[in-house]
């Protein structure tokens, strides 16, 4: 009998949010994972059985969740962590890690963070929802990237809705427009050799104040968006055409191939060539 599935998202093109890989799994007593640490958000909501998580917080300092039936964990990039079955009732939990613009914006909603990891519903109807939703997403895996995208959506959503920590967004108007701005820029100008100082005066702001603005919103800084969308849209080509390595790094903003493949290897875990013999469909 099948204990645990698992599937990759097909499609690197969705900027607002993006979805890198889910599942579920029914674990065996005292099965763990970690410590590791993630590149994106990763959320486990817990169906059945018990466990616990030990998590670093952003001070270095580690602490200890028992995790129920009806909850949910919430892994930060960059965070340290360790995860583990419970003895007697493992848990049997489902998963989606997911990235993107509002990503840390929707969690923030959601009062989910590094220092506040634990997913409590309102209610078990909602929580209920919610580990449905993230069902549908890993049992339809061969449904288009327009459709589980707009799935993991509504499981953003619901997640913000349903929270027991829930909090007003912070957000504004006038914020977003500055920041879409920003990713609209870095879209049209990626190939070439811009600086953060560059996109900051496309949107006709002061840098270090950009730069603050873009961080609270992304979680990420202006330059590593920059670079993960280079190198996003190289995998994208290395995927799908077959081009020359050397050509696909400078379309995308590398005219360093060295450069490149360090990057490369550094976002993706592999070389660009090894990574192309892997995921190269055509």
């Amino acid at each position: 009998m099948e204990n645990v599935s698992f599937s990759v998202f097909p499609n690197d093109m969705f900027i607002d949010l993006r979805l890198y890989q889910y599942g579920w799994e029914q674990c065996a007593p005292l099965h763990s994972f970690g410590p590791f640490v993630r590149n994106h958000y990763l959320f486990h909501y817990v169906l059945s059985g018990h466990g616990t998580l030990n998590s670093n917080d952003a001070g270095d300092v580690t602490h200890y969740y028992r995790v129920n039936p009806g909850q949910g964990f919430l892994i930060c990039p960059g965070q340290v962590n360790t995860y583990c079955a419970d003895e007697n009732q493992p848990w049997k939990y489902v998963w989606l890690e997911f990235d993107g613009l509002r990503a840390a914006e929707y969690l923030d909603s959601a009062g989910l963070s590094i220092a506040q990891p634990i997913y409590s519903p309102q209610s078990a109807a909602w929580g209920d929802a919610l580990g449905e939703r993230m069902l549908y997403i890993t049992e339809h895996n061969n449904a288009s990237p327009l459709h589980l995208v707009g799935h993991l959506c509504l499981f953003i959503d619901e997640l913000i809705q349903s929270s027991a920590t829930r909090r007003e967004s912070r957000g504004s108007q006038l914020r977003d427009f500055y920041i879409q701005e920003a990713v609209t820029f870095i879209q049209q100008n990626y190939q070439r050799q811009i600086t953060v100082e560059d996109v900051a005066d496309g949107c006709k702001l002061n840098r270090s104040y950009f730069s603050k603005l873009f961080k609270e919103v992304t979680g990420s800084t202006p330059q590593e968006f920059i670079i993960r969308l280079r190198l996003t849209k190289a995998a994208e080509l290395m995927k799908s055409t077959n081009a020359p390595i050397g050509d696909i790094a400078v379309k995308c903003g590398y005219p360093n191939q060295l450069h490149f493949s360090q990057a490369f290897k550094k976002r993706f875990g592999l070389p660009p060539r090894d990574w192309r013999k892997q995921n190269h469909y055509r």
